[in-house]
């Protein structure tokens, strides 16, 4: 059986029971980090049976053996350094293998940085487009463009290395008509939301040192 365990994106409260259930039970814990999920589970008091390192540069490989450890009768849990495996994360290989292999597949609701930011935007929640990271390169451009043809509310990622850039960017093609809110460092200490222009948030960005942590971005043609 393979369960899909979302973790904490900040805050280690926000971790579910049932999460702690399934992580404790497992035979393996497939994880981007070893070392990283590790600080978790000893917050949790869990000692994994055993780790796995599963993320985008064995993939392939892990997902094969990882399938094989079900086949044998093993309880495997997919984690993700944080937040919900797959959403922007390592895990369709697997998932794909698993569905191939008849596996059971049980997903646990949990952490994400994507529905917390949406309900403290102000935006219309009650249709959303989430598009992920924007390419850094090739195709950025059309990606940035296509925007313009969506009418509801749009969700992004963005790192704090090009968190300007995009908000240059869309300032640069499409000025005041959309509104921005950046949620910023969901469930850690430093959260809050930005909202306004492209050009009002960036300046408030800059203005208070806010360049860093990670980003949401939510766009919306409506006004509050």
């Amino acid at each position: 059986m393979l369960f899909i365990v979302p973790t904490p994106i900040g805050n280690f409260e926000d971790i579910t029971i049932r999460a702690i259930k399934v992580l404790s039970e497992a035979d393996i814990i497939a994880c981007e980090d070893t070392r990283h999920s590790g600080i978790l589970l000893k917050h949790l008091s869990i000692i994994p049976r055993r780790l796995l390192s599963y993320h985008e540069h064995n993939e392939k490989s892990r997902s094969i053996e990882i399938i094989q450890e079900i086949l044998l009768g093993k309880k495997v849990a997919l984690i993700t350094d944080a937040g919900s495996p797959l959403i922007s994360d390592p895990g369709l290989t697997l998932v794909g293998e698993a569905i191939v292999n008849n596996i059971k597949i049980i997903a646990l609701p949990g952490a994400t940085a994507i529905i917390p930011a949406l309900s403290g935007s102000g935006f219309n929640c009650d249709k959303f487009t989430f598009l992920g990271f924007p390419p850094q390169k090739k195709g950025r451009a059309t990606f940035l463009k296509e925007l313009e043809n969506i009418s509801h509310t749009t969700i992004l990622y963005e790192s704090s290395h090009r968190i300007l850039k995009l908000l240059d960017e869309l300032n640069e093609m499409y000025n005041d008509s959309f509104r921005i809110c950046i949620a910023r460092e969901i469930s850690k200490i430093h959260e809050e939301y930005i909202r306004g222009t492209a050009l009002q948030c960036k300046e408030n960005l800059i203005k208070n040192n806010s360049v860093k942590g990670e980003f949401v971005v939510l766009i919306s043609k409506e006004v509050y």
